[in-house]
């Protein structure tokens, strides 16, 4: 076990703004007063109108080429044969850390899921991470038998308690090799860590990071669970496999990211104070000029099907991705130098622009509405012909590319009876602008800054996961079925 090095004060989100920044935006509010008083509020309203614009333009070509390279990208595929060219004396030893907090009802399943795990259990040291406070979910682990190396940590009061905190509180006991997080209703394919394992023999030492796939099980639960299943077959199936394939920084996953123990050390963990340290973490990583690549083995989670519980988790995500732009935007030059120019506009592209869109769209709907209703004279200052015209393209065709790039995720995981409810994904946009507007409002908050608003799990059992209806699933022939040679 090594001491993890101190995570540098300017990459925090302990605070909401640098110095720098508060100066920037005072400076701004005030430049953007004057313009109103000099030019008048439609002019400056205007501008405004035009810079979202630009920016939904902007991310929806950014994603669209994405998709379009994704098929080429060069994901981490191994076979049997690949598995069994490593010796079962040469495999390291291997942490799991599994951050749980009032999951007292997940912890049979959880156990059972990773002593099911294909790796040798004397190399093999799991640390379940839980709160002091939460009595009933270690008593539920004391109960439970569990093989060897399997060990109960009680993170701490102090500080903020979040799950990266209770992570870095397992990282300074990790004894291996590697690691990796895994949630309480994960479950992990089985030779995931052997995969990982090959990964890493195949891959250079800057390369510190492997994330899996994460997928759902119960995609068809209702339309919640279908939006959500069908935008992580997005995310992981396409999105994340364009930046792979460009080598652009990657936000990564909450669980499945497996990792070099000592460079995940020396880059001083996880932010304990950043909601999304998942996310922020992959930005580190390629900061110091590391890498990550992605994987072909995967995770299975359980989809949110409750709206509030839904609003909570996605609140949280939004709020941290906030804070992971404020956080590495303190020092602009200093962030275009370590991640060069293509990396500093995908950063942009990723965190920066999309969630002010999402946090914006309200306006533009209401803005189109009252378009349709009372015609064009109210709204047309705000829109010059360029501007105009530009945003009615990114809206509809732009925004018909999203659903299609949807729908292709779907087919690519086979999520067939997922597309048709594609067609309503603009209402779960509107669910996201809600959920951004609330991470908005905790974030301005000091006492909800770093708030971890828990996750339910376990709303789902296997009997209410039903199968996709078969008039839904592809037809699939044998090749002499259909005369083919």
């Amino acid at each position: 076990m090594s001491a993890i090095a101190p995570l540098p004060e300017e990459l925090s989100a302990r605070r909401v703004l640098g110095r720098g920044q508060r100066d920037a935006a005072l400076l701004a509010l005030a430049a953007l007063a004057a313009a109103a008083v000099v030019l008048g509020v439609p002019a400056v309203a205007t501008a405004g109108v035009a810079v979202v614009t630009a920016a939904y333009t902007l991310v929806v070509t950014f994603k669209l080429l994405l998709v379009c390279v994704s098929g080429r990208a060069p994901v981490l595929r191994f076979g049997e044969a690949d598995l069994a060219a490593v010796p079962e004396a040469e495999l390291p030893p291997y942490t799991l850390l599994v951050p749980l907090y009032r999951e007292h009802k997940m912890v049979p399943g959880l156990v059972a899921r990773l002593a099911a795990l294909d790796y040798p259990a004397d190399r093999l040291q799991v640390l379940f991470l839980v709160e002091e406070d939460d009595q009933e979910t270690w008593i539920a682990l004391d109960d439970v038998p569990k093989p060897p190396g399997f060990e109960v940590v009680l993170v701490p009061p102090e500080g903020p308690r979040t799950k990266p905190k209770a992570c870095n509180v397992g990282l300074a006991r990790a004894r291996g090799d590697f690691c990796v997080i895994y949630d309480a209703e994960d479950r992990p394919d089985p030779d995931q860590l052997r995969k990982a394992v090959a990964a890493f023999r195949s891959l250079p030492r800057w390369v510190v990071c492997v994330q899996a796939e994460l997928r759902y099980w119960n995609p068809w639960t209702n339309w919640l669970t279908r939006c959500f299943a069908a935008e992580y077959a997005y995310n992981f199936g396409l999105f994340l496999r364009g930046l792979d394939r460009f080598r652009l920084p990657i936000p990564l996953g909450g669980t499945s990211n497996h990792f070099r123990a000592d460079a995940l050390r020396d880059l001083g963990g996880w932010d304990p104070h950043n909601v999304t340290e998942d996310a922020d973490l992959g930005i580190r990583i390629a900061r110091r000029g590391w890498g990550v690549r992605m994987m072909e083995s995967v995770t299975e989670e359980e989809a949110n099907s409750r709206v509030y519980n839904w609003l909570r988790q996605r609140s949280r995500w939004i709020k941290g991705y906030y804070q992971t732009w404020l956080v590495h935007m303190r020092s602009p030059w200093r962030l275009w130098r370590e991640l060069g120019p293509r990396g500093f506009l995908a950063f942009h592209l990723t965190f920066g622009f999309p969630t002010l869109t999402t946090l914006v769209n309200p306006v533009f709907w209401a803005l189109t509405a009252a378009y349709l209703v009372v015609g064009p004279d109210p709204i047309s200052p705000l829109f010059p012909a360029p501007v105009f015209y530009v945003g009615v393209l990114a809206m509809l065709l732009g925004n018909l590319l999203v659903i299609y790039s949807l729908m292709l995720g779907c087919l690519e995981r086979n999520l067939h009876g997922a597309v048709p409810a594609m067609l309503l994904a603009p209402a779960y946009w509107a669910l996201m602008s809600l959920a951004a507007i609330k991470a908005l409002c905790q974030l301005a908050r000091p006492v909800k800054r770093h708030y971890w608003e828990l996750t339910e799990h376990g709303l789902v059992t296997e009997a209410d996961a039903r199968p996709e209806p078969w008039w839904r699933r592809p037809i699939l022939r044998r090749r002499e079925d259909t005369g083919a040679a």
